[in-house]
C-alpha cells in the first residue's frame, strides 16, 4: 500500500467520531491497522486524528514503550509505540507507519506499520473473545470482527484497558472517562469557546491541493467495484453507487473544473459531501490529511476570480509553510450549486438523510503577563531547564572526582567547593539515560535540595531563558515519578522547541537525602 492512499482515515475518524454521537445505528465505525503480523481495530468513538509519525522529545523516568513527546499544533502529544507494547520485533519506520490518536482524558498518539482502512461494521459481526481465549492474551482485546475489510479476524483493541495496563499515571487523571461513549465533539466546541482555527480535509486532483471544511465532508470511502452508469449524462457525472443501502451520486472533480481526465486508481477516493439532508459523492486523485490551519492564514479568493469557472466553487486559499504551500478551500454550498452536481442528485430518487457535523476545535488558553527565567541544559539531544533561583552556581567538571568508599551507589564522587564537600550525581544515571565519557562541555549545576548543596553533572549548560508562562503547560503524566520530576513543559512553538522542566525538590527522594547528610557530615 503506497503513502497517499493511507491518508483517506485521517478525515474519517474525526468525522465518523461526531456522526457516532448524534446518530444511532447497528452500524459501528473502526479504524484498522496492521502491527506485525496482526490486524486490529479502534473504535472510531476515540480516535482524534491519524498522523505521521512526528519528531518526538525523549522523555526520562517514562515508560520504554513511550517514544517521546511532540509537538502537535502547539499541544503536547505523548507517542507510544504499539510494537514495543506487544513485545512485537522493533523494525524503522517508513512511509507507511502512522500514529492513531486516541483521547482517553489525554491525547495519544500510538505507533502503528500502517492504517488498513476505516470500516463499517454491523453489530452482528462484532463477537466476544471467549472463542480465542485459550490460545491469545485476550486481556487487552473488547471483541472480534470476523469477514470484514478483506481479514477473516480483526481484533477490536481496548485502548481504555491498555493504557490502564501500560500507564497507570494516565488512566488515573479521569477514571469517570468513557473512551466508547462518542461524546459529541459539538458539545464540547460549545464548553471550549469558539475556535480561531479551521479543520480541513485536503485532498489532491491533478497535483493541484484543495481542501474542505471538515463540517462538510461526511465520511471517505474507495472506489466501489460496481458503479450505476446514469445513460445521456454529462460527461462530469459518474453514475451512482451504494453506500451502506442509500443511493449516492458521483460526480468527477477533474471533469468539472476542466482538468484533462485521468482513470481511477488505488490512490482515487470518494469523499462524500452533505449539505443539510442531501449528500455527493465527488471522486479525488487521492486524500492528504487532515489539516489544522489557523484563520490569519486564510485569504478570501478575489472577487473577480470567483464568478465563473472553476474558481466559483473556490471560497477562500490557505497559506501553509510560510506560503511555499497553498490550498484552495471549495465550498459545498458553491459545488452544490454546480450544475453537475444538480444533475447527478436528481438522478437519485431517494438520498438518506444525513448529519451535518461540527468541528472540533483547540480552547484558546488564557495567557498571563509575566514569564519565568530558567537555566536551559543539555543531555544527549534534549533540552531541559530548572528555575533561574534554584541554581546555586555553575562549575566545571574537574578532571577527577574524589570517590569515597560506601558511598551511596548514585554518587559519582564528591569535590571541594570552596572549603565545602559537595556530593556530585551524574544526572544521566539520575534519570536512567545511557552515560557518556567526561568532555569540556560538561558542567556541574548545584541545587540547595532541602537545605543541602548537590551538584548534577549534565552534558552542557546552554542558555538562560525568559518563557512566557503561556508557554508553559502540565507535562502529560508518564509515571508517578516522572509526573513528580517533570511535571511542567515549556512548549515554545515557533521555535519548534520543547524544553522539560524539572523541579530540583524532587531530584533527590528523602531515604537518598538522608544518605547524603551522611556522606557530607
Amino acid at each position: 500500500m503506497t503513502k497517499k492512499n493511507l491518508e483517506e482515515p485521517q478525515a474519517l475518524q474525526l468525522i465518523e467520531n461526531e456522526n457516532l454521537g448524534r446518530a444511532e445505528s447497528d452500524t459501528r465505525q473502526f479504524v484498522t491497522f496492521i502491527a506485525g503480523d496482526e490486524v486490529f481495530a479502534v473504535d472510531m468513538a476515540p480516535v482524534q486524528e491519524i498522523i505521521r509519525v512526528p519528531d518526538v522529545v525523549r522523555v526520562p523516568l517514562a515508560p520504554p514503550t513511550l517514544e517521546g513527546l511532540a509537538n502537535l499544533r502547539g499541544k503536547v502529544l505523548p507517542i507510544i509505540s504499539l510494537r514495543r507494547i506487544f513485545g512485537f520485533e522493533e523494525i524503522e519506520y517508513n512511509d507507511a507507519t502512522r500514529a492513531i490518536v486516541i483521547d482517553i482524558g489525554q491525547p495519544l498518539g500510538f505507533v502503528v506499520d500502517r492504517v488498513a482502512s476505516v470500516v463499517g461494521v454491523e453489530s452482528s459481526k462484532i463477537e466476544g473473545v471467549e472463542s480465542i481465549r485459550s490460545t491469545v492474551n485476550t486481556e487487552l482485546l473488547s471483541g472480534l470482527i470476523k469477514d470484514v475489510g478483506g481479514h477473516a479476524m480483526i481484533m477490536v483493541l481496548d485502548f481504555a484497558k491498555l493504557i490502564a495496563q501500560e500507564f497507570a499515571e494516565i488512566a488515573a487523571i479521569d477514571k469517570n472517562i468513557d473512551t466508547t461513549s462518542g461524546r459529541d465533539i459539538g458539545a464540547k466546541q460549545e464548553e471550549d469557546g469558539a475556535s480561531d482555527e479551521l479543520q480541513l480535509v485536503s485532498f489532491e486532483v491533478a497535483d493541484q491541493e484543495y481542501a474542505m471544511v471538515i463540517e462538510e465532508v461526511q465520511e471517505i470511502v474507495q472506489i466501489p467495484e460496481e458503479i450505476i452508469h446514469v445513460p445521456h449524462s454529462e460527461a462530469h457525472v459518474v453514475g451512482i453507487m451504494t453506500l451502506r443501502n442509500r443511493l449516492l451520486p458521483l460526480v468527477n472533480l477533474r471533469r468539472m473544473f476542466d482538468l484533462p481526465s485521468r482513470d481511477n486508481d488505488d490512490h482515487s477516493r470518494i469523499v462524500v459531501v452533505s449539505l443539510g439532508a442531501t449528500s455527493v459523492g465527488v471522486v479525488m486523485d487521492s486524500v492528504n490529511e487532515v489539516l489544522r490551519v489557523a484563520k490569519v492564514d486564510v485569504d478570501a479568493v478575489p472577487g473577480l476570480l470567483t464568478r465563473d469557472g472553476a474558481l466559483a466553487d473556490i471560497t477562500d486559499i490557505c497559506r501553509l509553510d510560510n506560503g511555499k504551500r497553498l490550498v484552495s478551500i471549495i465550498s459545498a454550498d458553491n459545488l452544490f450549486r454546480h450544475s453537475a452536481v444538480k444533475e447527478a442528485i436528481m438522478t437519485v430518487e431517494t438520498l438518506q438523510d444525513d448529519t451535518k457535523l461540527g468541528i472540533a476545535d483547540a480552547s484558546v488558553d488564557a495567557t498571563a503577563d509575566d514569564d519565568e527565567q530558567v537555566v536551559v541544559f543539555r543531555l544527549d539531544k534534549e533540552e531541559f531547564g530548572v528555575p533561574i533561583d534554584s541554581v546555586q552556581e555553575i562549575v566545571r567538571v574537574p578532571e577527577e572526582l574524589t570517590h569515597i568508599p560506601k558511598a551511596p551507589v548514585f554518587v559519582e564522587g564528591v569535590i571541594n567547593l570552596r572549603g565545602s564537600v559537595l556530593p556530585v550525581i551524574d544526572l544521566r544515571r539520575r534519570l536512567g539515560m545511557p552515560a557518556v565519557e567526561r568532555s569540556d562541555r560538561q558542567r556541574v549545576m548545584v541545587f540547595l535540595i532541602a537545605g543541602m548543596r548537590t551538584g548534577f553533572i549534565v552534558d552542557s549548560v546552554a542558555e538562560v531563558l525568559k518563557i512566557h508562562k503561556s508557554s508553559i503547560e502540565p507535562a502529560p503524566r508518564l509515571s508517578n515519578e516522572q509526573s513528580k520530576l517533570l511535571a511542567r513543559m515549556a512548549n515554545l512553538e515557533k521555535q519548534q522547541r520543547m524544553v522539560q522542566l524539572i523541579e530540583p525538590a524532587h531530584l533527590i527522594n528523602d531515604s537518598d537525602m538522608a544518605k547524603l547528610s551522611e556522606l557530607s557530615a
